[in-house]
């Protein structure tokens, strides 16, 4: 991550970040309702058919039908604490995205409040589900989103070895690439998210 990324981390809260052809990634709307509608506006324009929200804590579901009835949105709220996710929860964000990737052109967004653990480690493991490589999965987050922790990123990655049945080799594999790079990769979370918080954007 270089000088200038480090120095405005802040700023990447609600910025739009495309990982694919299929996947973006970022923070929540903003809480003044102009703003919010500009970013919706934003979201149409990038292509955006499908809102994958992760926020246990709220929901933009009533605002988002009313600003892009056409938008589909998908409310699988989940906890921030720092323990393990759910199966049920990453079970339920593979459903949403086989469903949304059956209709031509579709272009998922997933978030969480400030798009830093929840929404980076679901948008994981559905690239892990569309066949990517686990470890390059990882290296394609951060560079788009320089403020993804992926804090979830070993339960994705477990979820996915247990439903795709892996052999024991090739989980050992992934679990130590992982590994490295939490070790080299690893973010100050607790000043991010200070740093988010004061900029109250």
């Amino acid at each position: 991550m270089s000088s200038t990324d480090t120095e405005h981390l802040e700023l990447w809260h609600r910025r739009l970040c495309p990982i694919n052809e299929w996947l973006v990634l970022s923070g929540d709307l903003h809480h003044f309702a102009a703003q919010a509608r500009k970013q919706v506006a934003q979201w149409k324009e990038l292509g955006i058919t499908d809102v994958v929200d992760v926020r246990e804590e709220w929901t933009d579901e009533e605002l988002v039908a009313e600003l892009a009835p056409d938008l589909r949105y998908w409310h699988l709220g989940t906890h921030d604490n720092g323990g393990d996710q759910e199966d049920t929860w990453f079970d339920a964000g593979v459903r949403a995205y086989r469903s949304a990737i059956a209709q031509p052109g579709a272009r998922l967004l997933v978030h969480c409040h400030m798009g830093i653990n929840r929404g980076p480690s679901m948008g994981y493991r559905l690239m892990l589900e569309a066949g990517g490589d686990p470890a390059e999965a990882l290296a394609t987050i951060r560079r788009a989103r320089p403020i993804a922790a992926v804090a979830y990123a070993l339960d994705a990655l477990n979820h996915f070895h247990r439903c795709a049945r892996t052999a024991p080799e090739i989980r050992a594999r992934d679990l130590a690439a992982l590994d490295v790079w939490t070790n080299n990769e690893g973010i100050d979370v607790a000043t991010l998210l200070r740093r988010v918080r004061a900029q109250n954007v």
